[in-house]
């Protein structure tokens, strides 16, 4: 069985991120999507709405599953019994500091191999900071996330749900 991993905080999920989640379930036998705790950043949601906001969004893609993880991915990884990470790639700045990540994983843990996906066009400007920005100051975020994100970022913000 292939399982791949795809970390990120995901505060919040983006259509972007659900895009990658689908197209790396054609790819692999089981995708775990994995909310990485960082202690260091100052989330808009918790790590469990975060995680219930991804199942939500996830309910229709019967290979996926959702977890958590505070500390190293690899150690995640060798848990999971996955040898495969997914890494959603926007531009080329992406890159260069994916590619770091992946090489330190590497040497780390030489079985496993990270796979990129380049985002489709049109969700390469998207990201969850910007979605949070516009939110936050009472844009639209409709063609940003899904339904359940639009609510949850408003009822964060003191919108209209």
């Amino acid at each position: 069985m292939r399982i791949a991993v795809y970390p990120g905080s995901f505060d919040p999920v983006t259509l972007g991120h659900l895009d990658i989640i689908e197209r790396s379930c054609k790819l692999f036998d089981k995708v775990i999507v994995a909310v990485m705790i960082n202690s260091s950043k100052r989330p808009m949601f918790s790590v469990d709405e975060r995680v219930a906001l991804l199942r939500e969004a996830t309910k229709n893609l019967p290979n996926v599953s959702v977890d958590c993880h505070e500390g190293l991915l690899i150690d995640y990884l060798k848990k999971a019994d996955a040898k495969i990470l997914v890494k959603g790639l926007r531009a080329i700045s992406d890159f260069e500091s994916e590619f770091q990540m992946a090489s330190v994983n590497q040497k780390l843990c030489p079985e496993v191999e990270t796979v990129f996906i380049m985002t489709r066009t049109e969700y390469m400007y998207l990201s969850s900071s910007i979605v949070k920005e516009v939110g936050t100051l009472g844009g639209d975020i409709t063609n940003f996330v899904t339904e359940n994100v639009r609510v949850a970022i408003e009822q964060k913000v003191g919108g209209k749900s």
